[in-house]
């Protein structure tokens, strides 16, 4: 299958609030009520999903193969996070991105994500033979 070539610099943004739900001590990743690191990563993850699904033919879609992300800054509950998604490259299906999170202050983290393009059903397939 033949993808469309996708601009390099390409970018897609999405925001949150930070609930109690998101924080560390929530989602048992810390033990204070900020941010949560994996809160923080899926975020990112979605934004760079919304990179590229307007792009894909019917029936595929991208899952995350990698995520070297640093968190740099702790987010209160009530602030809104944003992340932002930009594609680096593209190598066939596997597509990369710098990732960035902004929590109205500052820059609160940033890295870099790697997807795949994958059809959702065969993956599925091969899922649920594992």
């Amino acid at each position: 299958m033949d993808f469309p070539t996708v601009e390099l610099g390409r970018t897609a943004q999405v925001e949150e609030e930070v609930t109690e739900e998101l924080t560390a001590l929530r989602m048992k990743s810390g033990s204070l009520p900020v941010y949560a690191t994996p809160a923080m990563a899926a975020l990112m993850e979605n934004a760079a999903t919304l990179v590229m699904a307007p792009l894909l033919p019917e029936g595929w879609t991208s899952v995350g193969t990698g995520l070297d992300i640093q968190h740099k800054a702790p987010t209160v509950v009530g602030r809104k996070v944003i992340a932002e998604a930009k594609i680096t490259a593209m190598d066939g299906r596997k597509i990369t991105f710098a990732v960035r999170a902004f929590d109205g202050t500052s820059e609160i983290g940033s890295g870099v994500h790697e997807r795949f393009l994958v059809q959702g059903d065969k993956f599925l397939a091969k899922a649920e033979k594992r």
